[in-house]
């Protein structure tokens, strides 16, 4: 039968109305599946996606004849040449446990840089060390790598002058995954390694990684007075850039000396031989799963996702899931009786009238000493959370109003000095003690409204980011 045969017979002789018609729905449903997928909004891991420590042909001629320092930790890696990744390590919900990854797959990029016949005379780490494994804070000691002998120069707690720290090497290869939130480390690591290879006219080279939430940018600015290991740069909570792109943006705008400075003012005389080794086939709507954790304490892509939103804990004297199974996904403490989190936000966290998730943080690898060690606490589970639903292009600071609350609003007894750092400014803090009062506060509502305040700031930073994109 014919198509005009077959229209014909299901709509009594109306076919020459009813195809064009039916076809224009077709096609409008099949372009909205075609133009979801490819802004990234179908919630599935990019396949495609590879770092730049991937584009070896792009990098190893220029460390020819040179004495090379890599700085790296283990989240240095890349695929092996001619392995494809299966197709369940792309499932979009319920997959997302980094420790699941088939290490086989990848190889290190030193041990690539090795087996090339690149002479890689010394190793840097940043926090938690060069293999990953040391808890946040804790002093590093400058070692020797125990697979390939090379020195480790520790720049988290090693007793070395900058001179010592700088010498014998001709060129710096820098290869660190990062989170895409300000108050992560790694990046402050990079700048303060651009700003001394600068003074020294020493090429720094960046091997970029995707920032696994490169499609937020959002949260306060940072402001000078509350500058710190935590917060280096002028710029937001999730500020949506790469490694890469921020380095492009702090060598030109003057902001090397930033971590040292006691001023804001830029110093565009200082700038470094800057050479960036762009991701291939990513943008910054893609989805990208890490292939392994990028710090002790995100074991999995829900602790990534959920840490710009609710690492403000940190700040405070409640836990955050250190020393348990589930860090940064739940939340509690021993004072926190209520919550209202179930009602008042949209994301489905498991709780409703009573703090009633119960967990006791341990002493583990990673979390040697954990806030409230051994102490029963009352909170809340994030973990039950579709991950599609995290992230809804915003912070979202109703957990932490919503402890806020449940901890009886005791105003700053609640904080410590860390939540400043995190937030960057003090009207946050503020604005909760002010208005999250008793159990008839909203803390989605008094969330939005935070929220909303530095849209403003927001909309300036991406105008000012826009030169130095290197990715859609």
């Amino acid at each position: 039968m014919n198509r005009k045969g077959i229209f014909s017979f299901a709509y009594h002789g109306k076919s020459n109305r009813v195809w064009p018609f039916l076809a224009c729905i077709v096609y409008f449903f099949v372009s909205l599946l075609v133009a979801d997928s490819c802004a990234g909004h179908s919630w599935r891991y990019d396949s495609k996606i590879q770092p730049g420590a991937a584009s070896v042909g792009e990098y190893v001629p220029l460390l020819k004849d040179k004495r090379v320092c890599l700085l790296s930790n283990q989240t240095g890696i890349m695929l092996k040449n001619g392995k494809k990744l299966p197709l369940e390590y792309f499932r979009s919900n319920g997959y997302d446990a980094m420790d699941e990854t088939d290490i086989t797959l990848y190889t290190h990029v030193l041990d690539t840089l090795l087996n090339l016949g690149v002479n890689v005379v010394c190793l840097m780490s940043p926090e938690h060390g060069f293999r990953g494994t040391a808890d946040a804070g804790e002093h590093v000691s400058s070692s020797v790598d125990q697979k390939t002998g090379i020195p480790i120069r520790s720049l988290y707690g090693a007793k070395m002058s900058d001179d010592e720290m700088m010498a014998g090497f001709d060129v710096m290869l820098f290869d660190l995954q990062d989170v895409g939130v300000r108050f992560y480390t790694y990046y402050v690591t990079m700048i303060k390694m651009m700003c001394k290879c600068a003074e020294r006219n020493i090429p720094f080279i960046v091997l970029d990684r995707p920032n696994p939430i490169g499609f937020l940018t959002d949260g306060p600015m940072l402001e000078r007075k509350f500058k710190s290991g935590v917060g280096g740069l002028p710029i937001p909570v999730a500020y949506g850039m790469t490694m890469g792109e921020l380095a492009y943006m702090a060598n030109e705008k003057g902001w090397l000396r930033f971590n040292s400075a006691e001023t804001w003012e830029p110093d565009t005389s200082l700038k470094c031989s800057l050479t960036v080794i762009k991701c291939q086939n990513y943008t910054h709507a893609s989805h990208y799963r890490l292939p392994i954790k990028p710090s002790p304490n995100l074991p999995n892509m829900r602790s990534v996702y959920l840490y710009p939103s609710i690492c403000y804990f940190e700040g405070t004297h409640m836990s955050l899931g250190r020393g348990t199974s589930y860090p940064f996904q739940i939340y509690g403490s021993p004072d926190m009786h209520t919550t209202s989190v179930g009602n008042n936000n949209p994301y489905g966290a498991k709780a409703r009238t009573s703090a009633e998730y119960i967990f006791t943080p341990q002493s583990v690898d990673g979390a040697k000493n954990p806030p409230l060690l051994g102490k029963e606490c009352r909170g809340v589970s994030l973990t039950e959370i579709p991950l599609k639903r995290i992230n809804d292009g915003k912070i979202n600071l109703t957990y932490i109003i919503d402890a806020y609350i449940g901890c009886g609003s005791v105003g700053d007894k609640f904080f410590t000095r860390m939540f400043e750092l995190e937030t960057g400014g003090e009207y946050v803090r503020k604005t909760i003690i002010e208005k999250a009062v008793g159990q008839n506060c909203n803390a989605g509502e008094l969330a939005k409204e935070l929220q909303h305040s530095w849209q403003s700031n927001i909309v300036v930073f991406k105008e000012e980011r826009a030169p130095f994109l290197l990715y859609k």
